[in-house]
């Protein structure tokens, strides 16, 4: 295991520069998941620590060895990507064994490793079967075991679970992290899917446009978002905004309807609120467009002081489209920002 620092790293393409002076210090052991929506360069970022993608500038540190210079193989990295990448004429155990067989690993040795990581990931029975002979899950295993086999310093993901059905995912989110409690092995994960980050990280590294938004665990990042961009992206479903105005006699949206009971800074431009927040019965009318019952909850869409927002009720609720409803928006638990999208605390309530 090693720790992995991140310190001032760009990258550029010509002209454009897709990293920009990126800097995280991930702990021994620690497991961190790199966010955002395609493009802002999480993938480019795991591929520097890989060695895959050249450094334009900064520093990158497995240990305490600098790596800007090293080839992949000489920085005890073992990475997992989005296609399993396995070889279709091998077995489960040769295909766990490869990079074993390649460093010319005594042979009591590589099987006692193949079978270890096999009893692990359960996949003590698969040892015989050629990847066709598997299902998709079964599959990222293989991958996950051929990785685990080499013992690295640092495993890398590339968003390993995209090729996954809804219910697989998550189950395979579940072993994902029982792995990592077992193992204790330094972990970068990228994904685009907030809710693995929340359910699997340690910490949470926030993207976009080559740039870090804000870092923390995954309750900080959804309690005290930095700006609209972090309070928008974490959370399912994600934060409702409205924005408007502050004055004297409280927060007043955009179309004119005033807010009851949320006076906040006297800067606020947007207020934002998740959907599990807003309480059924109050003077704040929301006008029902789409009601979708989920058994343990209800989650009802509709238009709100102008603005399309989302409630989700625990309780089944007897609403229907075209229905208007009197809600409470939860000051305690709602969220202010002001012209330039960053959060802003509001004043103590008496």
């Amino acid at each position: 295991m090693a720790k992995v620092l991140i310190d001032k790293v760009t990258k550029s393409f010509g002209a454009v520069n897709v990293i920009r002076g990126v800097s995280v210090d991930i702990e021994d052991g620690q497991f961190v998941a790199l966010v955002g929506p395609s493009g802002c360069g999480k993938s480019t970022l795991l591929r520097m620590v890989a060695g895959l993608e050249d450094i334009t500038g900064g520093e990158i540190r497995i240990g305490d060895r600098v790596v800007n210079d090293l080839p992949p193989k000489k920085r005890d990295i073992a990475m997992v990507f989005q296609s399993y990448a396995l070889y279709p004429h091998m077995t489960v155990a040769s295909n766990m064994a490869f990079s074993l067989d390649l460093a010319k690993v005594d042979k009591a040795e590589r099987d006692r490793k193949v079978n270890a990581a096999a009893d692990m990931l359960g996949l003590t029975p698969l040892l015989d079967r050629y990847p066709r002979q598997l299902s998709g899950g079964q599959r990222q295993r293989v991958a996950m075991g051929r990785a685990l086999v080499r013992a690295p310093a640092v495993f890398l993901f590339d968003e390993p679970l995209s090729n996954l059905d809804a219910k697989l995912r998550v189950q395979m989110r579940a072993e994902l992290k029982e792995l990592h409690q077992r193992v204790r092995t330094t972990t970068v994960y990228v994904t685009h899917d907030q809710v693995e980050a929340m359910t699997m990280a340690d910490k949470i590294v926030v993207m976009r446009d080559g740039v870090i938004e804000q870092i923390g665990s995954p309750l900080e990042l959804y309690d005290q978002p930095a700006n609209l961009f972090v309070a928008g992206f974490i959370g399912s479903p994600s934060m409702n905004f409205i924005t408007g105005r502050m004055d004297d006699n409280g927060f007043t949206s955009d179309g004119g309807v005033p807010l009851t009971g949320l006076t906040g800074p006297s800067h606020a431009t947007t207020f934002g609120i998740r959907p599990e927040h807003i309480q059924l019965g109050g003077d704040i009318e929301l006008r029902v467009s789409v009601v979708e019952p989920m058994g343990s909850e209800t989650v009802i869409i509709g238009k709100l002081a102008g603005h399309q927002m989302m409630a989700v009720f625990r309780e089944r609720v007897a609403i229907a489209p075209g229905d208007t409803i009197g809600v409470t928006l939860s000051y305690a638990q709602g969220h202010f920002f002001d012209s330039d999208g960053r959060r802003i605390l509001p004043p103590a309530t008496n």
